[in-house]
Order: structure tokens, then sequence, then C-alpha cells
């Protein structure tokens, strides 16, 4: 019999520990913004954990007090006025590399090489060709961020994402393309729990043992609001092999516990589609005659020059694949677009089921997050014993973000659900030209593409892929047995 709890320790999470306050924060104004002020009234120490980190970007572009508005000058300042605080910055080491040219970051790390109290260290311990992906900040293991938002350039923008708008502007002062993103707000014992997840990164990457802090209480921002209060959290994470430390492959399983478990609607967003396990995953569900509607909103294409062709490559592959199961109609992938028709890049990783369950964090839907690189999210689910609170404002945040892509308010989607009993209808029903979403369509792909996709020659499944024959992979290689139905058979 299989376990009717959605999230279980040892499986698809590490811990399940309690938030005292939480609060999905969406796009990166806020996050910044309620950072910022978390981090002035720090205490002992705060760790920083990204895939990137730019000392120059603003975290505010109206500040009303005297601390600096770009990072860099920021941390000098928090250090200068408190003699006890321990700031600790760990980010990959590849991503570093093409950074350390920026404007004035070199000297900015060269003044931190004189200021104790700043640790900068860079984390070069994961397979070939592997990232560490995580976004995680912890405050005196009291306040904990986590979620999909870097603390770097290009990432600034409204939940309105306004065409021209002239404050998302990178640290050049050069415009860039609306960027949508999502993070969590934790405080209690889930923030201790990611603090605990941060320290042991760090001592992994080679740095000395970190202290806890002594115990903080009463750090949660006065004025920021909590969707959530005293909820089960879990936290999921994935870590590649590596030498001496077995792999953690927590969010491969919680994604396809979730699918599995889905009854009418999966809602989810994503950088990426191009995860073949999730595919098959979802597969099934849409040959099951009661199976749930599905909605996946990715960015028109991949950001870079590699990634357009082995990302979005891999999703038209899996999508056309995918169809020949879809036979009532219940799958949709679409793309946001602001009122004069810019893509909106979205970078969000955020997973809603059926309003009850509610995933955050900074894995996506591809094989790269589910075996290669670090990845930790964060999930609430509201079927748990005490949590039942949790449901209502799980649903209406899947509005919210519903509406911020249609252009509308979170209501008016709300209403629309209530009255067509689904997912898809509503979207279908509210969507129109300008800002607002656009349904994917599959592209005519060439030779190369296809090849490249096929072989997940950017996007392997794990370190133990890197190197394998080409003729052991492949994109299909499962999916494409299963065409005939076999493996779907319940």
């Amino acid at each position: 019999m299989s376990d009717p709890r959605a999230l279980v320790p040892g499986r698809n999470c590490w811990r399940i520990e309690t938030a005292e306050q939480a609060r999905v924060i969406v796009d990166a104004e806020d996050y910044f913004r309620i950072a910022r002020r978390a981090m002035a009234a720090a205490k002992h120490q705060i760790l920083l954990i990204g895939w990137d980190f730019d000392a120059r970007i603003k975290l505010v572009h109206d500040g009303h007090d005297d601390a600096p508005a770009e990072v860099g000058a920021f941390i000098d300042w928090l250090i200068a006025r408190n003699p006890a605080l321990q700031v600790y910055i760990l980010r990959w080491d590849m991503g570093a590399l093409k950074t350390l040219f920026r404007g004035k970051t070199m000297l900015t790390l060269m003044r931190w090489m004189f200021k104790p109290r700043i640790h900068l260290k860079l984390d070069s311990v994961h397979p070939h060709g592997a990232s560490h992906h995580q976004k995680i900040v912890v405050i005196d293991d009291c306040l904990a961020f986590c979620g999909g938002i870097d603390m770097t350039d290009n990432r600034w923008d409204t939940r309105a994402h306004r065409d021209h708008d002239p404050q998302r502007v990178n640290a050049d002062g050069k415009p860039y393309h609306p960027w949508h993103d999502a993070t969590t707000a934790l405080s209690g014992p889930i923030a201790t729990a990611l603090g605990e997840l941060s320290r042991a990164r760090w001592q992994r990457a080679g740095g000395k043992t970190i202290a806890p802090p002594p115990a903080t209480r009463a750090c949660w921002p006065a004025d920021l609001p909590s969707d959530f209060t005293n909820a089960a959290v879990a936290i999921s994470r994935t870590i590649p092999e590596m030498p001496d430390f077995a792999p953690v492959h927590e969010i491969e399983a919680l994604y396809l516990d979730l699918i599995a478990r889905a009854e009418r609607w999966i809602y989810a967003e994503s950088q990426y589609f191009a995860s073949r396990k999730v595919a098959e995953a979802i597969a099934r569900r849409l040959r099951d005659e009661n199976g749930p509607e599905i909605v996946i909103v990715n960015p028109e294409t991949a950001q870079g020059w590699l990634e357009p062709i082995a990302m979005d490559t891999a999703r038209a592959r899996l999508v056309e694949a995918i169809r020949v199961h879809d036979r009532h109609g219940r799958l949709r992938l679409y793309h946001p677009f602001t009122t004069e028709g810019a893509p909106v890049y979205v970078h969000a990783k955020v997973t809603i089921i059926d309003g009850l369950i509610l995933r955050v964090g900074s894995s996506n839907f591809n094989n790269r997050s589910m075996r290669l690189d670090t990845e930790c999210d964060v999930t609430i689910d509201a079927t748990v014993s005490g949590n039942g609170v949790a449901a209502p404002r799980i649903a209406a945040i899947a509005h919210e973000l519903i509406a911020e892509h249609l252009g509308l308010d979170a209501r008016t989607v709300a209403a629309t659900m209530t009255e067509t009993g689904s997912l898809i209808a509503t979207i279908e029903r509210l969507r129109g030209p300008g800002h607002s979403l656009r349904p994917y369509r599959i592209p005519e792909l060439d030779g190369l593409e296809e090849w490249l996709a096929d072989n997940e020659i950017l996007d392997p499944e794990g370190p133990e892929e890197m190197f394998a024959p080409l003729a052991k992979r492949g994109l299909l290689r499962r999916l494409g047995q299963r065409l005939s139905g076999r493996a779907f058979r319940r």
C-alpha cells in the first residue's frame, strides 16, 4: 500500500520543520527590499548561498534610510555598524569566474579580504559539469529565504512587468527584459534547519566549521504579512554523487510523488521543461481517465546561446511525445508576455497541486535539477494534520500567479475557476492580446537540434552520464519505449 502522505522524510524530503511564519515572495522588487531590511536587523550571522552573487546591484531604488542600496556597500555598512556580525558568502565557483571582472567587483573582493568578518568562498566541490544552484539566505538561524532568486544582475522586476521600466536596468545601466521569479521567507525552526544546511555546504566546500549563532527570537519583519503561521514545511534537496558523499534525490522523488498525487489540477512555473522523468510522470496522469489538468508556464525561449538549443529543443521533443498520451486535452504550456508583446522570462520554480500543496525552490523541470546540480526546495502540504488552514492561501497564491501573467486581478481568476471548475478553461477564457499568456507551439527542429536534445548533451541526468556512451543515453530512450502504453498500465 502506498504511503498516503505527500511528504516523507528520507524519501522526498530531508526534514519537516515548523515555520512560525512564512510568505511566498514573488518577483525581486519585493524580495530584494525585504531581504535588505531583514539583513539590516541581523545580530550575529548572515549566510548567503547562491549560484551567482553580484555586489554591484541595487537592492532598492527608492531607499528612505541611510543604508547603501548596492549590495557590496550594504554589506560593508552592516559590518561597520555591528561589531558582532559575521557574513558568509558561498557561491558556485565556475559562475564566479565570469563575474570577477564586472565593474567594481574585483575592488570589492579585494576590500573584503581585509575585513575578517566578511567571509567569501567559491564552492568547487561538485562533479564535472555540475553547478551549485541553491539560493538561500539565513539570518541568525531565525529568518531564512529559500527559492529561486539570486542576488545578482538582471533579476530585479516588479509584478507588473512593465514595458520600458526605467528602473529595470543592469549594473551597467543597460535595460534588460522583464523577469518573473519567486522565493519564500520562513521563520522559526525551519530557518534553523536551513542554517544547518548552509553551514554544512560551507564546510563541505572546504571552509572552517561555522558555529551556530546565539538563539534569536522575533526576527520576522514587522511590516511583512504572513501567508502561513505555525505551518509544517518540508525541505527537499538534490545533491549529486561526490567522493565520500552519497547522492540525494529527494527533489526528483518529490516531483514524481506530487504529480502522482494530484487529483484536479497541477499549476507549475519552471525555467525549463526538459526532464524525461517528469515527462513520463505527466504522461501517466494524462492517460488516466479522470486525471488532473496540467498547466506549465515557461519562458518563450531559454536564455543564452547554447541553452535555447538544448532546453528548447528538449521541450519540443518531450511535448511532442507527451501529446500522444493527452487523449483528453488536459495539458497546456504557456508563455507570459507584456502589454507590448515582449516575452517575460520565467525563472520562478513553483508547483501547486489542487490548491493544497505548494512547492517553491531552486529546482527546474530539467535533468540537472534532479541529479547533477545542488538544489533546495521547500513544500507546504495543507493535507497534513495542523496545516489545513493553509489551503485557502495556497489556492489564492495560484490565482495570484495566474492573474499576474494575465494582467488581471486574482479575484477574477478565482471567480472564473469557481465557475468553470477548470484551470485550463479559466486561462483560455481570460487570456487575450497584450499582457497575457500565449500557448506554446512546437517548433520545427533541424537535425542538429534533434540530436542534441535526444542525447542530452547539455542536460545529463547525473554525473554518471556525463561521459556515458551516447548509445546508452537519450531524451526519449524510455519515454519512446512507453509510447506503446505498456509501462503506463496501472
